[in-house]
């Protein structure tokens, strides 16, 4: 079978790498998947020319509103996957929550990466209930073992021996969703008390502003594996994928407390949980002077992760699916 894989690929980095690992299952169980970003198609009729084009018989689209609009009306069978901002607040805007709604009277099944994602979803359109299904984020990390975290220092412009550096990363795009800049004011106050903290920010490229740019997977899991922290400052998510690899690489995680965040992150169990800039400030101290704390928070994120976000349970969950797709053509 061949799948078009509509995502959106350009500003969202968790949702490029949540689409990448989705591909590489659907791909895994023979079928051809084309994976491309929403936007780059400005309206359904270029879509149906690419469907028709590139001979496809089936889609999946990540984020129900900016994918699945795009892929309903073409004739081929499809399944969506909701992305975090589709329930969390494209639902609060009437003509979206309307056009989503449709959407899910057409899709085959939707995929929720949580109990709660999935009661939003059921509470908005009851019609869908029966075709939600939940599938927690799977997680492999693989850091590359030849990174240089020294020379990651030096072009961070951080001129200190890694030894007594304390570095917090925060892993994201410069959007609004993602209050990049929440805690930069608090943190910079800390930083001039205590001068072996700092707070690194990757993302994706912004275009006349400097920050640590985008880069591969590997290098990204290896600079992840040597900082001290992992930080999640967004207002909105879905699932985070960068908390479930910190977690998995045995690194602490501070999250802001929102419900997409709390649904993996329980404070003080597998991770510390923040409301405002203050507290994470209060939290992190806490974290570094507390050996102990940090041991047993890494331990417990590490078996979440594992008995939870299993990578295989979540390509076997995408193989039954397809089948459902698959199904439907032959049908």
């Amino acid at each position: 079978m061949r799948l078009l894989f509509l995502a959106v690929l350009r500003r969202h980095t968790g949702n490029a790498v949540t689409a990448q690992r989705i591909r590489d299952h659907l791909e895994a169980t023979g079928h051809v998947c084309i994976l491309k970003d929403a936007f780059d198609f400005g309206s359904p009729s270029e879509i149906a020319n690419f469907i028709k084009a590139e001979n496809l018989e089936a889609a999946v689209a990540l984020h129900l509103y900016r994918g699945g609009r795009l892929v309903q009306g073409h004739g081929i069978p499809f399944g969506i996957i909701f992305g975090g901002t589709d329930l969390n607040e494209d639902v609060n805007h009437g003509e979206k929550n309307k056009v989503m709604g449709k959407v899910l009277e057409e899709a085959r099944f939707a995929v929720a990466f949580t109990e709660s994602m999935k009661e939003m979803a059921q509470t908005q359109w009851p019609h869908a209930r029966g075709k939600i299904y939940v599938q927690n984020q799977g997680i492999a990390t693989v850091p590359n073992a030849t990174f240089n975290w020294n020379t990651f220092l030096q072009h961070s412009e951080i001129n200190q021996s890694a030894d007594s550096l304390h570095v917090f990363l925060l892993i994201c795009g410069l959007r609004q969703v993602k209050d990049p800049l929440y805690l930069v004011e608090a943190f910079s106050e800390w930083h001039q008390e205590e001068p072996n903290v700092y707070m690194v920010i990757v993302g994706p490229e912004t275009p006349g502003v400097r920050l640590i740019g985008e880069m591969a997977q590997e290098d990204l899991h290896a600079v992840v594996k040597n900082c001290f922290a992992v930080v999640n400052s967004s207002v909105s998510e879905g699932m985070s994928a960068a908390i479930l690899e910190a977690m998995d690489l045995e690194v602490p995680v501070l999250a802001r407390n929102i419900p997409g965040n709390a649904a993996v992150v329980t404070h003080e169990v597998t991770g510390l949980l923040f409301s405002n800039p203050q507290e994470f400030v209060r939290l992190a101290k806490r974290l570094v002077s507390d050996p102990a704390l940090e041991k047993e928070i890494v331990a417990n994120a590490r078996e979440y992760v594992r008995k939870h976000h299993s990578w295989q349970v979540e390509r076997n969950t995408y193989r039954h699916l397809i089948r459902t797709l698959q199904r439907s053509i032959e049908d």
